[in-house]
Formats: structure tokens, C-alpha cells, sequence
């Protein structure tokens, strides 16, 4: 049965859902299974998603795969120096015959946006986006407009070294679920790409499997899987050992528990379960906290980075009747 049909999906609907999803974009990006899962928990947590990596190795082919495999509005906003923030959010214009100030809504009124090199423009155009992706309006000139569900950012970034870039603020960072790097692809994937992206891209050949109401069913799904009180304490444990360890000077925020335990219900519903494992939050536990938190310095000093940081966490932090 088609989940757009319901208003709550199964699990066992779920599961076959993101099924047809994985296949979907992995007919375009070869390799990568374990990166275009997380960008499905993400989707069914309601979530945000922060790609970054090197120029050329995929990510937004990835951003574009999952827009053109949901039958929805889209847009592709690319980022650049002298981008304002009314070309995302919309702009107020007089309109001469009704002397009126009629609303052009911007980019960001779509269900999926895809944010290219979102770190290649100023930090004034960076935060347009933080009240769409927290709150899922926009305030214009006092109006506020309210975006459509489901609401899904997908951004690249490209690492800060290269040229002409500017970090994203903590803030930023923060309102995002998760943050994938795509990684070069081993070499027979990157022998297959030569032979399927040789001739014609296969985006272009790419259909929706599903439709907004389908993707809206899912989320509301993932949001109903069970995490027992022992599994929400241990998600809190995991979060607040970020705050005292030696290796970290700016631990996770009380949003990373939030978007982790969302994450992790996500997860068990991907797999078809309506309750979710520790397996669930260990699994995610880097991909949801890393660019949230910053190394010391003796961190640094000791070449100890935050992914090695937090898998010493989930081995130490114990499991309490999760």
C-alpha cells in the first residue's frame, strides 16, 4: 500500500519506503550506501543535512538524487559572494495598482532545498537560513510565512582551506542533524561511474518514487517509534560526556541529544523496527555530534580529532538497560 495513502505510515511501510529511496539515488551514486542512509534518517527525522568535502566527489549529485527521487518542489540555490538575504527568503514589492506591498516568496519556499557551497557566501546570507531550518517560516518585513512540510536542507560545503570560503558559525552548524563527508569512491564504484556517467548523467533519467504526503507519512512514523526512559538517559549520558572530556573544548548542545535521539528513531524505523536499540544511537552518535563540538588543544597538539574523540565515548559511557 502506497504510505501516502495514510495519514501515520507502518513501520513495515517505512522500511519499504526508504527501500525504494536507496535504490533510487544508488543508481546514481555507486559506492556510498552507507552515506545515502544517513541522508535518508535525516530526511525521515525532519532534519537538515551538511555535506562537505573536496570539489567533484559527489555531493551535490547526492542533494540532487534525493530531491528528484520525491515528487515535490525543489530548488537549488547556489551560494555565492553577492548573494542576498532576500534572494533566499523573498522580498516586499509595491505593486503600483493595488498600492500595495505584495510578497515574492525566495528560494527557500520549496520541500527540498539544496544549498550548493553554502560556505562561499557571507556570513549576513548564511543566517537567512537559520530561522527556515529551525523554525520552518520566514519573517518578512513583521510577516511571517510558514513553510511547507516536509522541509528538508541539504548543503554542501566545501572545507575551509579552499579558497573564498567563510566557516559557518556555531549556530549554524548546530541547527543542522548531521554531517556527511562523501570520501573518494573505492576504485571499481569509480570504474562503474566512468561507464553509467560516461555518456548521459543518470539524473536525467531519474523518476520520483514517491510524493511529499508519502515522505510526510514516514517522518510522522519515525516520530512515533519507541525509545524506552533507559535509552533516553543513555543518549543524555553520551551527550553531556561530550562536556567533560579533556580531549573537547565545546561539547554538544541539549539540541544534539534532540536531534539524536530523532535520529536514532529514524534509524529503527529505516530498518523496520518501532523501537529503538542502543546499535541505533552508537551508530549515529558521530555523524550527529561531530561539528558540534571543537577539539582542545592538547587535543590538537596530540592529533586526536573529534571522530576519534567521540568513538572513545561510545566505548566508555556504559549502557544502562537501553
Amino acid at each position: 500500500m502506497d504510505v501516502s495513502e495514510v495519514g501515520v505510515a507502518t513501520p513495515a511501510q517505512v522500511a519499504e519506503l526508504t527501500a525504494t529511496l536507496r535504490r533510487s539515488i544508488g543508481s546514481v551514486i555507486e559506492g556510498k550506501q552507507e552515506v545515502i542512509d544517513t541522508a535518508l534518517i535525516v530526511l525521515l527525522a525532519g532534519g537538515h543535512l551538511l555535506l562537505e568535502d573536496v570539489p567533484g566527489v559527489g555531493k551535490t549529485t547526492l542533494a540532487k538524487a534525493l530531491a528528484a527521487s520525491i515528487d515535490c518542489p525543489m530548488r537549488r540555490i547556489q551560494f555565492t559572494p553577492d548573494l542576498l538575504p532576500s534572494d533566499i527568503t523573498g522580498v516586499s514589492i509595491f505593486n503600483t495598482q493595488t498600492h500595495r506591498f505584495d510578497f515574492r516568496p525566495g528560494a527557500i519556499f520549496a520541500n527540498v532545498v539544496v544549498c550548493d557551497e553554502i560556505n562561499r557566501a557571507s556570513p549576513k546570507t548564511q543566517s537567512a537560513v537559520l530561522e527556515c531550518m529551525e523554525e520552518g517560516q520566514v519573517s518578512v518585513d513583521g510577516t511571517t510565512y510558514a513553510l511547507d512540510s516536509p522541509f528538508l536542507v541539504v548543503a554542501t560545503q566545501n572545507p575551509l582551506e579552499m579558497e573564498g570560503t567563510y566557516p559557518l558559525p556555531e549556530a549554524q552548524r548546530d541547527r543542522f542533524m548531521a554531517r556527511l563527508s562523501m570520501g573518494y569512491p573505492a576504485r571499481a564504484a569509480e570504474l562503474e561511474m566512468l561507464d553509467v556517467h560516461g555518456g548521459t548523467s543518470p539524473l536525467s533519467r531519474l523518476r520520483p518514487v514517491t510524493d511529499a504526503a508519502g515522505v510526510q507519512a514516514a517522518i510522522l512514523a519515525a516520530r512515533g517509534v519507541y525509545a524506552s526512559a533507559a535509552l533516553k538517559g543513555y543518549v543524555v549520558d553520551l551527550v553531556a560526556a561530550t562536556r567533560t572530556d579533556q580531549g573537547l573544548r565545546l561539547g554538544a548542545s541539549p539540541r544534539a541529544a534532540l536531534h539524536l535521539l530523532r535520529a536514532a528513531r529514524a534509524r529503527a524505523a529505516l530498518h523496520g523496527r518501532d523501537h529503538v536499540l542502543p546499535d541505533d544511537v552508537q551508530a549515529l552518535f558521530s555523524p550527529v555530534v561531530e561539528h558540534r563540538v571543537l577539539p582542545s588543544g592538547q587535543a590538537q597538539l596530540a592529533g586526536r580529532g573529534p571522530r576519534e574523540i567521540l568513538a572513545d565515548l561510545v566505548h566508555r559511557v556504559p549502557v544502562h538497560g537501553a
